[in-house]
């Protein structure tokens, strides 16, 4: 490790030989890189999209309905003790 120089004869002033670069603080991490399983995961997404639409189209065409008035009242003979 090097010390940093003297400002004792320069013409320099003392905060700017003392003063290192700025760097943000923290601790620096690098971001991962993406390869090839994030493209692939991507892709099985895209597909699971592709095959929900396909099968709510297909269910379309069988017409349910959700109406409570489908359901018939209970018979009257019928004795519940």
């Amino acid at each position: 490790m090097s010390r940093l120089p003297s400002s004792r004869g320069s013409s320099t002033t003392r905060a700017a030989a003392t003063t290192p670069a700025r760097r943000p603080g923290g601790v620096l991490v690098q971001s991962p890189k993406s390869d090839i399983f994030v493209a692939l995961l991507g892709v099985s997404l895209g597909a699971i999209v592709v095959s929900c639409l396909l099968l709510l189209i297909l269910f379309s065409n069988y017409g349910f309905s959700t109406k409570v008035s489908a359901v018939s009242s209970p018979p009257a003979n019928i004795r519940i003790a």
